[in-house]
Order: C-alpha cells, then structure tokens, then sequence
C-alpha cells in the first residue's frame, strides 16, 4: 500500500482490503452542504501534492445561479484544498473500490478560507477550546423516503412499501413501518458499516414515509462530517430501490417537517467533567447562561437554521415543530429542551434546525449561541411549563426576515466570522430573490379569476 493509504482510518483500510483503489472524490462542502470537489484516479492522488478549486464555489447557489460577490469583482482566484484523511470513507455503492475525503480550504498563504462552512464550525470550537472547554454534540436526523418525483410540478407522495400499499402517516415508533422499506434501511446499515460511521438507532417518525436516524454523541467536526457524508449515502441507498431519500423541511404539505435536532453539552477539558452539572449533580451556571445565551441569539441564527424558503413551512403550529425560543425539562413543544439524563449526560436539545441546514452551520451556529451566553454570562427566561405550541414573534417567518435579524445581531456576525456572514447573505438573499419571481400554482388557482 502506498504512504497515503497508511494515513487512512480503519474502517476505510478494512474496505480497501487487498484490493486496488481506483479513484478518490476530494469533497469540500459548500454553503448549502452540497458536496463539491473533483474525482480523480487513486494513483493521481497519491503523487499530487496540491489540490485547487475555485473559491466561487461558495458564491453558487442552491439553483446553480451565482451570488455576488462581497468582496471584490468576480475573478474566481483558486484555493488550496488540504485533504483530511482522518475523513476518509468509502463509497460502497460503486461499482469499483472509491473514496472520499473532506479537504480544507485554504488561501494560497496557507490561511483558513474564512467562510468556508467546515472551517467556520472550526473556528467555534477553537473559541471553546480557548476557554478550557470541548462541546460534544450528538444530532438527529429526519427525512423521508419519498415516490421518484421527476416532475417538479407533481406533489410529492410517499413511497410505495413491500405490502403494496403506499407509506402510511402517523406510525410513529412503528416497527412495521420501518419494515416497509426495510431494503433501504438495510443498505443504510450495510453502506454505514463499510464507511465506519457508527448509528445510535433508525426509527419511523410521525410522517408518511419519515425516518429518524440518531448519531452517537462526540466531536462536533466529526458529527459534522458524519452528517455531511450520511446525506449522500442515504440517498444513494434510497436510489438502489427506486425511490428518492429528501431532507427538506417540509416536502408534504399534510406531513410534519423533518429536523435536525442537535443535542449539546460543554466538557470541561482539564477536568473531562461536564460543566453544566456540579457537585451531586445540580444544574450549574454555566448550564443556565448556555441556554441564556441561545435563547438571546437563537432568533438571529435562524437564518442558518432555516436556510430556504421551504424552510419556514415547517414552524407552524401543532405540526411537531417548536416555534418559539422557550426551554423546558423533558418538553417537546419548547425549542430547547433538556432532555431526561444523568447528571454527566446533562445536556441541551436545539429542536429549531431543519434536516435542510448545512450540518456544519447548524452546528456551528447553536455552539456560537450556546458561548455568547457563558462569555457574557446571560441569564435565561424562567423555564417553560405546558404546551409551548404557541405563536412566538421571536422566530422569523420568512427567510429575507431571517436574514435581517442576523444582520442586526453583531455578535453572532463575530463570532461566525464577518466574511462568512457576508458571503452567506449574499447565496441567500440571491436564492430569495429567485422563488420571488416564480409564481405558484396557489397564486394561479386561486387569483387567476378571482381578483
């Protein structure tokens, strides 16, 4: 085996076996968590020390169309990108033995790209590290498994099971639902297993063909990763049984939305212990000011947590989704719940994101929220008790409101990074202008010969 292939974890050893590796993606993520890159052959690989793309690549928007740019005429200089092998994986539905490998993106000094999506979630932890703290994340991730949908068009409409019948709604923790597609479920384990990604557990939700899928805790950059490459890979398990795997928000209009709730809790590094419990167990501070300081800023991130228009068909009332910046104990309606636990796995759930946002923003943005309350110490609002599915002025409806509310709140822009902020505005405030312009078929039932 060559050096670079020495370099490679276990499970990506253990796939590659005796035989030859034939090709290497280099995946960087883009703003929307888009995998882009560039696939070469193995023994390229190996021999070439740099790797260039375009930084425009963060400019593109989620239709392909191109934002402008923030900070100067729109050369498209190159970037270096820098291979992670700890990252690498398999691509086990190939027909030959491939590989992918998140790279870093650099300038050409050597400097971090700083609105590169992976980099951003970097620059958070370092902030935490700077503190004495390591955060430790655990995501869920929702989706559905959905008809081949080839004409946008047609209404999305839920899978076709082994029973012959069509996906059925409200199974929730249904073990017969989840066997109804369960081919695709078994390729999911299969495809995880051969990447080395570890799944905490696979459970059918509340919709119509809507799975559940939970990552054991750990890194948030690894998660991050995890997450990235899950995307791909349940896709590409759900293509094998002619069906497609979608992670909007909100693909049918009767259905609940799909979310990526992200769980969170701070460990001291020193120590290993986790600040938000103390001694015999009692919350803490620090436990307080995390959840304070979401709930200060949380408004203002929705912008990175709620990425598209679609996005916000999700926070509707009595549809499973919080809309509202309250925080309970073992509360489901609350955006941030504290989930039943131990005292060393005392954490905090953020309910708000969507199963849409780029999982290194998403991320990073409920870890900036989560650190702008212990720096400044922020108090939070009394807990929440009842149902909290109620209207709540603190969560924007549309995303060009969203994306003022990050405008207005410095910090946040800080701490995420000015230049990334900018660039994010920019792919956003383009990607809304474009469904501005489009007019819908409620527009043309309903207006056409009415008004």
């Amino acid at each position: 085996m060559s050096k670079w292939t020495d370099q490679l974890p276990q499970a990506a050893r253990d796939y590659i076996g005796n035989r030859r590796v034939d090709e290497v993606e280099c995946v960087i993520a883009d703003i929307a968590g888009v995998a882009r890159g560039k696939a070469m052959p193995a023994a390229k690989f190996g021999k070439q020390t740099s790797y260039y793309l375009p930084n425009s690549i963060f400019l593109q928007t989620i239709t392909g169309d191109w934002a402008d740019n923030p900070f100067d005429a729109f050369t498209e200089p190159d970037m270096v990108l820098v291979p992670d092998f700890s990252t690498t994986v398999a691509s086990p539905w190939t027909s030959d033995v491939a590989l992918q490998v998140v790279h870093d993106a650099k300038d050409q000094d050597g400097n971090d790209i700083g609105f590169a999506p992976r980099n951003v979630l970097k620059r958070i932890v370092a902030l935490y590290a700077a503190q004495g703290w390591k955060p430790v994340v655990a995501p869920e991730m929702e989706f559905f498994l959905v008809a081949r949908n080839i004409d946008p068009n047609m209404p999305i409409i839920p899978p076709m099971g082994r029973t012959g019948r069509r996906a059925a709604a409200k199974q929730a923790y249904s073990l017969s639902a989840v066997d109804e597609y369960g081919k695709v479920i078994d390729d999911i384990y299969d495809f995880a297993e051969a990447q080395g990604l570890e799944i905490d557990g696979i459970l059918q939700e509340g919709g119509a063909g809507q799975i559940e899928l939970n990552l054991a805790h750990g890194d948030p950059v690894r998660l991050a990763d995890d997450v990235f490459f899950f995307k791909r890979m349940i896709r590409e398990a759900a293509f094998r049984h002619d069906c497609f795997a979608t992670f909007m928000a909100k693909p049918i209009a009767e259905e609940p939305g799909s979310a990526m709730h992200i769980h969170t809790s701070v460990v001291d590094t020193k120590t290993g212990k986790n600040i938000f419990s103390g001694p015999k167990g009692v919350e803490t501070e620090a436990f307080a000011h995390f959840i304070g300081g979401m709930q200060a800023h949380m408004g203002a991130a929705i912008a990175l947590l709620a990425p598209y228009v679609n996005s916000y068909r999700r926070y509707v009332p009595d549809f499973a989704a919080p809309i509202n910046l309250e925080w309970g104990r073992d509360n489901r309606t609350t955006g941030l719940r504290v989930p039943l636990s131990t005292p060393a796995a005392r954490r905090i759930e953020n309910r708000l994101p969507g199963m849409d946002c780029n999982p290194y923003l998403g991320i990073a943005a409920t870890l900036a929220c989560g650190y702008l309350g212990l720096m400044a110490k922020q108090a939070p609002r009394p807990e929440f008790s009842g149902s909290a599915y109620v209207d709540s002025d603190e969560i924007p409806t549309t995303l060009g409101d969203a994306l003022d509310l990050l405008d207005e709140d410095a910090a946040l822009k800080e701490v995420m990074g000015i230049d990334f902020i900018k660039v994010y505005d920019s792919v956003k405030r383009n990607e809304y202008k474009e469904f501005l312009q489009v007019i819908s078929p409620w527009e043309r039932e309903h207006l056409l010969l009415n008004v």
